[in-house]
């Protein structure tokens, strides 16, 4: 990749965030493997473990290289959560937010896919919050003709846990998930518990009373292009991992094309600068939170 100094990230907020780079069942332990996050060449690795280190890259440990972890000065905070790890350039906060489904031993838990898709972290988000999209984009997987309609949901900003909530988010699907034997209204609830993840939880064909977990940890290579690491934590104990991965990877590649022609690439948090309808509820909290933690990074700032 080029060098992209000149626009080198200085966003504090963003700088200061857990960010993911890498499935940990995908990393060769011991070998070091490179990535760029926030227009810097970081480099990882994990012993396989339990433990992790990163740092920015330096020619002495290029990919590929063998490491044994104990000796390593890794230099950058490092943490492993929810099958990946992370890291941030700034200084993050002690925890990363909570899922407390991922503990549940029931659960399948699963990197669907990391995709490198040239967009802006936050439009990511908010596609991945656009429920209207769903008939048109994932036609007879996630929705269908005539059954278009958003209804009415719930958005609130939780000053607490410093993240917006959806809930009461409900539609109609032909084919929700691996598990689904047939067409039914849908319960969602969308989090979003920081300016580049979204954690999305949805009805469970397999147990009415608890939700499949589907989130998207976008890692943030640039201003325009991220790397999105989907992560699965849901219930099911008929299909292989290769169809649970195989489906949502079928719902991620209908989105990358709509992702990528999104114009502007990054996210205007002007509040007059595209028109809102009813079904952007998430899409318009998203935009003020952003605005209001300062984040410049990815998005096209509201003129002051």
């Amino acid at each position: 990749m080029n060098d992209m100094s000149p626009t080198k990230c200085q966003d504090q907020v963003v700088l200061d965030l857990w960010h993911p780079l890498a499935a940990l069942e995908e990393m060769p332990a011991r070998t070091v493997q490179d990535t760029v996050l926030l227009e810097e060449r970081i480099s990882y690795v994990s012993d396989g473990e339990g433990k992790a280190a990163a740092w920015h890259s330096r020619p002495e440990l290029p990919a590929g290289s063998r490491v044994d972890i104990d000796t390593l000065d890794g230099g950058l905070p490092v943490k492993m959560a929810y099958g990946y790890i992370w890291t941030s350039l700034g200084t993050p906060p002690a925890e990363l937010f909570a899922i407390p489904e991922y503990a549940e031993s029931d659960r399948r838990r699963l990197n669907a896919a990391s995709i490198g898709v040239n967009v802006s972290a936050p439009r990511a988000i908010e596609n991945f919050l656009d429920m209207g999209h769903f008939p048109y984009v994932h036609t007879d997987i996630l929705g269908a003709e005539p059954h278009t309609e958003v209804k009415e949901y719930d958005v609130e900003l939780s000053v607490e846990r410093d993240e917006i909530v959806a809930t009461r988010c409900r539609f109609f699907q032909p084919m929700a998930s691996t598990a689904s034997t047939g067409g039914a209204d849908v319960e969602y609830i969308y989090r979003v518990p920081h300016p580049y993840c979204s954690v999305l939880y949805k009805s469970s064909p397999v147990d009415e009373s608890r939700l499949d977990v589907i989130a998207v940890f976008l890692q943030p290579v640039d201003q325009e292009h991220v790397r999105a690491h989907m992560m699965l934590c849901v219930l099911d104990e008929e299909n292989e991992d290769k169809v649970i991965k195989r489906f949502q990877q079928t719902i991620f590649g209908q989105d990358k094309p709509i992702l990528e022609n999104q114009f502007p690439k990054r996210l205007p948090l002007d509040p007059r600068a595209e028109t809102p309808i009813r079904a952007d509820k998430s899409a318009i909290a998203y935009r003020r939170w952003l605005s209001q933690k300062g984040v410049t990074y990815g998005v096209i700032p509201a003129a002051t």
